[in-house]
């Protein structure tokens, strides 16, 4: 669905583009993205809430691949929530860490795992919905225990 934005110079504006890039936004904790395809670019901003942060020294320009990349925080800010390689609850339900009670967990720390391996399920509305590793690499924490009601966007494990 496009439409125009009512300029003189009839540039046609994507707006579940738009929509979509200031989700992004939201999702990565970014405060500004961009996009250009050929003549067309478009800059979505937004503003932080609090204090303005003193300007840091410009950096050397960054590869395209970096630029669409949620930057890294700090070490010492580094938490469950903000890690990298944190899995979050698509949903909000119970978590079981095992297929049945008394079965082997599909995961534990130290665990290599292969993109789309079951991590854990999640019961929600009497459904069990396995939550799959998004990437492989090993599983360096379990943030949830079984049968712990979880919120949407709860961090529940963390795979490097």
């Amino acid at each position: 669905m496009s439409e125009t934005n009512g300029s003189d110079n009839g540039m046609r504006v994507d707006t579940e583009l738009v929509k979509r890039l200031a989700e992004m936004l939201d999702e990565n904790d970014l405060s500004e993205i961009e996009v250009e395809d050929g003549e067309r670019r478009i800059v979505v901003k937004r503003k932080l809430a609090g204090a303005p942060a003193p300007a840091p020294a410009p950096a050397p320009p960054a590869p395209v691949a970096a630029a669409f990349a949620p930057p890294a925080p700090p070490a010492a800010e580094l938490s469950a929530a903000n890690h990298p390689g944190v899995v979050k609850s698509p949903m909000v339900g119970t978590v079981f860490l095992a297929g049945e009670p008394g079965a082997a967990p599909f995961v534990a720390p130290g665990s290599e795992v292969k993109e789309g391996d079951t991590l854990l399920i999640i019961e929600a509305m009497k459904v069990m919905n396995p939550i799959t590793a998004p990437k492989a690499g090993v599983v360096k924490e379990i943030l949830v225990q079984d049968a712990q009601p979880v919120e949407y966007e709860q961090p529940l494990a963390i795979i490097e």
